[in-house]
C-alpha cells in the first residue's frame, strides 16, 4: 500500500502507544478508521463522477458523429439525386405490345385438369379388436393371474427395542 514493512508498521505502533497512551489509543483507531472511510467514500465518488462525465463526453461526440453522417446523408440526397426518366412512349412500340396481346389470344386455352376425388378414410373401431380373435383359428389365452403384491419388510434400526434380547 504505502510500501512499508512490518518492522516500520511495529515502530509506528509502539511510538503512538507511547505517545497516546493505552487508555485513548482504542479510540485514536477508530478516529483513524473513520477518517479513512470517509476518504475512500470521497475518492469512490469522485471517481463515479468522473466514470459519468467520460461517458456523457462520449455520448456527445457519438452523437455529433451521428449527426454529422446524417447531416452528409441529406445534402447527399438533396443534391445527387436525378431521378431516372423514362423515355417518352412510341407508337412502334404501343404496336408491338397489341401484337402480343393478339397471339396471346390465339392461342387455345390450356385443358382443364381433371377432378380430384378424395376417398373417405377407414376409421377403425374398438369393435374390430374382438371380432378378429374370434375368428382366429388360436385358442385365446386367459390372462395370467396376477402375481402376489409383496409386503415390505420392516428395517431393523441400530437401537434396539426394549424386549427384543437386550438388557433393559
Amino acid at each position: 500500500m504505502f510500501d512499508i514493512a512490518w518492522s516500520e508498521f511495529m515502530l509506528v505502533g509502539a511510538v503512538a502507544l507511547v505517545v497516546i497512551g493505552p487508555k485513548d489509543l482504542p479510540k485514536a483507531m477508530r478516529t483513524v478508521g473513520q477518517a479513512v472511510g470517509k476518504i475512500r467514500r470521497m475518492a469512490s465518488e469522485f471517481q463515479g463522477q468522473f466514470n459519468d462525465a467520460m461517458r456523457e463526453a462520449e455520448l456527445h461526440d457519438l452523437k455529433k458523429q451521428v449527426e454529422d453522417v446524417g447531416g452528409t446523408v441529406s445534402t447527399a440526397m438533396n443534391t445527387d439525386f436525378k431521378p431516372i426518366e423514362m423515355p417518352a412512349s412510341t407508337g412502334l412500340d404501343d404496336a408491338a405490345l397489341k401484337e402480343a396481346e393478339a397471339k396471346l389470344a390465339a392461342l387455345p386455352a390450356p385443358d382443364p385438369l381433371p377432378p380430384v376425388e378424395i376417398a373417405p378414410a377407414e376409421v377403425a373401431s374398438a369393435e374390430v379388436a374382438p371380432v378378429a380373435q374370434a375368428a382366429s383359428p388360436e385358442p385365446a389365452e386367459e390372462p395370467a393371474e396376477p402375481a402376489p403384491v409383496k409386503t415390505p419388510r420392516k428395517r431393523k434400526t441400530a437401537a434396539a427395542e426394549p424386549g427384543e434380547g437386550s438388557a433393559a
